[in-house]
């Protein structure tokens, strides 16, 4: 059998099953054989089948050598000029205004309406 045989098989699957059902039915009205005694010819018949559409089918065709998969090759990336790039921005400007009046206002744990500087303000409440 082979690849060609398989819609055969499928096809003859339907009718084979309705005939195989009728001559059990047949034997259950015309004989001492019930349908409860030759429902197993059911069985048998699906399993027959199915062997017969297995062996129709082509076995799968496995590769004879295993495939390596390719070797790994980095992407080309421009080697760095020099060393780290530097920041296109300047150090900051010190604050204009008398260095001694403390921490910025408004600050994280400083409130804006204290007036002290360094005074802290639990909950931001004014």
């Amino acid at each position: 059998m082979n690849g060609a045989d398989r819609p055969l098989i499928c096809a003859l699957r339907g009718p084979v099953t309705l005939i195989t059902l009728g001559v059990l039915f047949a034997l259950n009205n015309f004989t001492p054989w019930g349908f409860q005694q030759t429902w197993p010819v059911l069985l048998i018949v699906f399993g027959l089948l199915s062997l017969m559409r297995r062996a129709a089918t082509p076995p799968p065709q496995y590769p004879t050598e295993p495939m390596a998969p390719p070797p790994y090759q980095a992407p080309p990336y421009p080697p760095p000029a020099g060393s780290y790039r530097q920041s296109q921005y300047g150090e900051p400007t010190p604050a204009t205004g008398d260095a001694s009046s403390g921490p910025a206002k408004g600050g994280f744990g400083t409130s804006g309406s204290s007036g002290q500087p360094g005074t802290q303000n639990p909950g931001g409440a004014k």
